[in-house]
C-alpha cells in the first residue's frame, strides 16, 4: 500500500486564500465531538476550537500538506509526546514503578502513540505478535469475549514454502487486528535461526534469508491488505535471548549483509511493511536503535523504506534493573540514528528529549523528521479514519485458515514401508505420550496467542473417527491435566520471564505396553518442547530428548515391532532437537511443528491421507549440537553471563555451512517426504551467458498413485576466485499445485544480478563474478534432481553502498 503524497503550494498562502474568499458557518455537533465549521456545502472539524478552518482540518488538501501545518504548530512538548509511545499497562511488574502508564484503547494491547486533541490526531494501538493478535481475551464489567485465533508458529507456515497461503494467513491475522481496534501488529518476526537454541526461534522462519524474506514478505502483504500495518522485527542480529537488551554481537558485515539483513531487504521491498522494529541487542558494539547505518543509511537509502522505526520494548535500555535505578536509553543518539519512536516509552525519556528539544542538543530538523513519518503513519490508521470496527472477527473462517496452514506446514520425516497414511478407522489405535493430551499450540512471550480452545491430537483423532484406545485415554488425560495445572502453577511463581518446561512423561511398564502392542494396530508417540522469550533453550532435556523420553520410545518401539506393528512419532517442537539417535525407533516421523489452535486436527488429516504432506524443512537437523557451527560461540562469552558473541561462522550458517564443510546433517535443510513421488526433468536456462537476468525452468510429473504438492528448490553453485563462498545457496523456490497422479508442471524461476552476488567488504560492493555457474535444481539441498550451467563473461557491480558495520573488535572468519 503505498501511500500517495500531492505536492501543493505552501500552506501560509494556501490558508490565505482559504480565509479570505470563503465564509463560515459554525455549528456544535455532540458534546464529545469538535464543532463543525461549513463552508459553502463542505463541512470541516475544528479540533482545537478556534473558529476558523486551520489547514490540518482542511480535508481537501493533500496529507502531506495538512501533516507540514501540524508540525509548524507543535511544540517541543507535543512533539517529545509523539516520539514516544504512551506505555504499556502491566509493564512495571518487570521494570518497577517508571511513572504513568496510559490505558490502552485495547486491553491486552502491547502499547501506542499518544492523542493530540487540536490537531484531531487519535492515539493509534500496536498489539502482538507473530502467532495472532495477542490481546486479552476478557475484561472488567464485560460479558462478551476477545478470543483471537492462535495460528501455526513461524517456523510451521515457513515450512509450507508456499507465498500464496501465506498471505491467506496474513489476511486472516489482518482481519482479527482490524476487527479489534488495532492499528498495526508486532509482526512478522524474521531473525535467522542462527542456532538451533534460541528460545524464539518457533517465532522466526528459517536459518536462510531467501525463506525469511519470502515468507515475511507473503504475510505483510497479507495482512495490510486489510488496512492495518505490520512492524518487521527484530531489527537486526538478534539471534538469542540471553542477556538480549546489553548482549554485543561482533559481526562482519559481509555476514550482516549476506545473511541478516538480507531478509528484511527482501520484505521492505517485496511489501512495504508500516514499521520497522529495531532490536534490542548491541551490534559490533553499539545497540542497534542507535545505528544510523542500520536505520537510516541502509533501510531507508540504500532500500527505499519509507515507513516508521520504532525499538523493541526498552530497547537501548542495559537491562531492567537500568530502568529501575532510573538511567535512560540514549534517546538523542536514538532520534539521529533513524528511529522515530520510542516505545513502549517512559517519563525519564520523554523528559530527556524535551530538554533535548529545548537546548538544541536535537535539532529540529531530525525532530521534525521523525514527527513528520509518525504523522504519516497515523493518517493511515484505521483509529484515523474513525473505522468502526466490530469487535467481531470471522474466527470461524480464520479457524479454517490455520487448519489448512498447519496441515501444509507438516513435515514427514520418515515414512518406512508406507506406514502413513494410515486410514483404518476400525482397528485400535493405541495413543502415548503426554503431549498427545497437553497438545502445544505456539510459544511463551509475546509469540503468544489468547484463544479459546486447542485442539489437541487426542481430540483431532477423535473428531477423525479412529477407534482410541479408552484405558490409554483414561490414564493420560487426568495424568496430563495434573502436569499441565503444576506447570502453570510453577511459571505464575516464577514470573513473567520463567521459562517453559518439558512436562514428564507416565511411566508405563513393559507388561501394559505389550498389552497395547497386542490390542492395538498402531502406536501415536508425541514428543512436545516449548521455549519462549527470556531465555534460550538448553542441550540436555531439551535439544537432546530426555532418558525417560527414550526409554518410553525403546519399549513401545520394541513391543510394537514385535508383533508387526507401527510406531508413528510425531514432533509437537517448535524449533530444532536431535532425532538422530532414536529415529530408527519409528516407522513414521510426523513433524507437527507447534501448529496453532487447530493442530489436531491438522495431524489428523495428514494422518489419514485427507491431506498429502507438503512441507519441507526451513532449516537443518544435524545429528548432534556440536555439529552446528556456532555451538561454541552461543550464547556468548563469559559463559556464565554472557556479555558479547562473536560470529566466527560468519556466511557458513545452516546448510551453507554442512553442505560447504561435508557435515552429515540428520535431516538436510529442504527435506520433506510425501505419499507420493515426484520426478524432475528438462531443466533449462533459456540463455548460456547472463545479462541482465536469467530464467530457469523444471518440469515436475507426479509419478505416484496419490495426488500431491512438490515443493522446488533452485540453488546456485558460484566462481569463488574473489571470495569464499558456500558449495551452494538457494536462490529460489516454488510449489506446485497440486498434482494428480501423472499430471506435470512446468515451473519457471528468474535470476537477477543480485542473485548471482557476494558482498565484497574490500569494495564495498555486491559483486557478480565472472565465470561459470551451476544451477541445481532439486528437492533438498541434498536431493539435487538435475542441474545446468549459464557463464558470466565480465565481473559485474551489482550495487556500490556506503562502508557500514565497522568492527569493534577483530576476529578470523571461518572459511572453507
Amino acid at each position: 500500500m503505498k501511500h500517495k503524497i500531492i505536492k501543493t503550494a505552501r500552506v501560509s498562502l494556501l490558508t490565505a486564500l482559504v480565509l479570505s474568499n470563503l465564509s463560515f458557518n459554525t455549528v456544535t455537533d455532540d458534546i464529545n465531538e469538535p464543532p463543525l465549521i461549513t463552508i459553502k456545502g463542505f463541512t470541516f472539524k475544528d479540533f482545537n476550537k478556534n473558529g476558523k478552518l486551520d489547514p490540518w482540518e482542511d480535508t481537501r488538501l493533500s496529507v502531506n500538506t495538512r501533516i507540514d501545518a501540524i508540525i509548524k504548530e507543535m511544540t517541543n512538548a507535543e512533539k517529545a509526546e509523539l516520539l514516544i509511545g504512551t506505555g504499556m499497562p502491566g509493564i512495571e511488574v518487570l521494570t518497577g514503578p517508571i511513572g504513568d502508564s496510559k490505558k490502552g484503547l485495547v486491553p491486552g494491547a502491547a502499547g501506542g502513540t499518544a492523542a493530540f486533541e487540536r490537531f484531531g490526531i487519535p492515539a493509534t494501538v500496536v498489539a502482538d505478535g507473530p502467532a495472532g493478535l495477542r490481546i486479552q481475551p476478557t475484561r472488567d464489567n464485560d460479558t462478551k469475549t476477545y478470543y483471537a485465533t492462535a495460528f501455526p508458529v513461524g517456523t510451521a507456515l515457513a515450512s509450507t514454502w508456499n507465498k500464496a497461503l501465506l498471505e491467506e494467513v496474513g489476511k486472516a491475522m489482518g482481519n482479527e487486528v482490524k476487527e479489534y481496534g488495532v492499528d498495526v501488529l508486532l509482526a512478522p518476526a524474521l531473525n535467522i535461526h542462527r542456532n538451533p537454541l534460541n528460545g524464539r526461534n518457533f517465532e522466526y522462519y528459517s536459518e536462510d534469508p531467501l525463506i525469511s524474506g519470502k515468507t515475511a514478505a507473503a504475510i505483510v502483504n497479507g495482512i495490510q491488505s486489510q488496512g492495518v500495518g505490520t512492524s518487521i522485527k527484530h531489527f537486526a542480529v538478534n539471534n538469542e535471548e540471553t542477556n538480549r537488551l546489553t548482549i554485543n554481537a561482533h559481526v562482519s558485515e559481509r555476514a550482516i549483509r549476506e545473511l541478516y539483513l538480507k531478509g528484511f531487504e527482501i520484505t521492505v521491498k517485496e511489501s512495504q511493511p508500516w514499521t520497522v522494529m529495531s532490536s534490542y541487542n548491541k551490534l559490533n558494539g553499539e545497540y542497534t536503535s542507535a545505528r544510523k547505518d542500520l536505520l537510516t543509511e541502509v533501510l531507508r537509502n540504500e532500500w527505499g523504506f519509507k515507513g516508521i522505526v520504532m525499538t523493541d520494548w526498552f530497547g537501548g535500555f542495559p537491562g531492567f534493573e537500568s530502568i529501575r535505578d532510573g538511567s535512560n536509553s540514549e534517546v538523542v543518539k536514538q532520534m539521529i540514528a533513524g528511529n522515530d519512536l520510542l516505545m513502549p516509552g517512559i517519563p525519564v525519556q520523554k523528559k530527556a528529549l524535551l530538554e533535548a528539544l529545548n537546548s538544541g542538543k536535537l535539532s529540529q530538523e531530525v525532530a521534525n523528521t521523525n514527527t513528520k513519518r509518525i504523522l504519516e503513519y497515523i493518517f493511515r490508521t484505521p483509529t484515523f479514519a474513525k473505522y468502526k470496527y466490530s469487535d467481531k472477527p470471522n474466527l470461524t473462517k480464520n479457524a479454517e485458515v490455520t487448519r489448512n496452514a498447519a496441515a501444509e506446514g507438516i513435515v514427514l520425516l520418515k515414512n518406512t514401508n508406507s506406514a502413513l497414511p494410515f486410514a483404518d478407522k476400525q482397528k485400535e489405535v493405541a495413543v502415548f505420550g503426554v503431549t498427545s493430551y497437553a497438545w502445544i499450540t505456539g510459544g511463551t512471550g509475546s509469540g503468544s496467542v489468547n484463544n479459546k480452545h486447542t485442539v489437541s491430537l487426542l481430540e483431532g483423532l477423535n473428531a477423525a473417527g479412529y477407534k482410541l484406545d479408552k484405558e490409554l485415554v483414561d490414564l493420560y488425560k487426568p495424568y496430563a491435566d495434573k502436569e499441565v495445572l503444576a506447570e502453570k502453577e510453577r511459571r505464575k511463581e516464577k514470573g513473567v520471564m520463567a521459562l517453559p518446561e518439558r512436562l514428564p512423561e507416565l511411566k508405563l511398564d513393559d507388561a501394559f505396553i505389550a498389552k497395547k502392542a497386542a490390542s492395538s494396530e498402531i502406536a501415536f508417540v508425541t514428543l512436545g518442547r516449548n521455549s519462549g522469550e527470556f531465555n534460550d533453550r538448553v542441550v540436555d532435556n531439551d535439544f537432546n530428548l530426555a532418558t525417560e523420553e527414550l526409554e518410553m520410545l525403546d519399549k513401545i518401539s520394541t513391543a510394537f515391532h514385535a508383533k508387526g506393528k507401527k510406531v508413528v512419532v510425531i514432533l509437537n517442537i517448535g524449533g530444532v532437537i536431535e532425532t538422530a539417535s532414536w529415529k530408527d525407533k519409528a516407522d513414521a516421523i510426523l513433524l507437527a511443528w507447534q501448529p496453532g489452535q487447530e493442530g489436531g486436527h491438522s495431524v489428523a488429516d495428514v494422518v489419514s491421507g485427507k491431506i498429502n504432506p507438503s512441507g519441507k524443512l526451513t532449516m537443518t537437523f544435524p545429528v548432534k549440537y556440536a555439529d552446528t557451527p556456532s555451538a561454541k560461540n552461543f550464547p556468548g562469552i563469559p559463559v556464565d553471563n554472557p556479555k558479547e558473541v562473536t560470529y566466527e561462522e560468519g556466511v557458513y550458517v545452516g546448510y551453507r555451512y554442512f553442505s560447504t564443510f561435508n557435515i552429515k546433517p540428520s535431516y538436510e535443510f529442504g527435506y520433506g517426504n510425501s505419499y507420493t513421488t515426484f520426478d524432475y526433468s528438462n531443466v533449462k536456462v533459456n540463455a548460456p551467458v547472463f545479462k541482465d537476468k536469467l530464467t530457469v525452468s523444471v518440469t515436475v510429473k507426479n509419478t505416484g498413485k496419490t495426488s500431491g504438492k512438490e515443493v522446488v528448490q533452485v540453488y546456485l553453485a558460484a566462481p569463488s576466485k574473489s571470495i569464499d563462498k558456500p558449495k551452494e545457496e538457494l536462490k529460489a523456490f516454488g510449489k506446485t499445485k497440486e498434482l494428480k497422479p501423472e499430471e506435470s508442471q512446468t515451473l519457471t524461476f528468474a535470476l537477477s544480478p543480485k542473485d548471482l552476488a557476494s558482498f565484497l567488504e574490500n569494495k564495498s560492493a555486491w559483486i557478480a563474478e565472472a565465470g561459470t555457474y551451476k544451477v541445481l535444481v532439486g528437492a533438498s539441498s541434498l536431493n539435487i534432481k538435475q542441474t545446468a550451467e549459464f557463464t558470466v563473461a565480465n565481473e559485474i557491480t551489482v550495487e556500490k553502498v556506503k562502508k557500514a558495520f565497522e568492527l569493534d573488535n577483530k576476529f578470523t572468519e571461518l572459511k572453507p
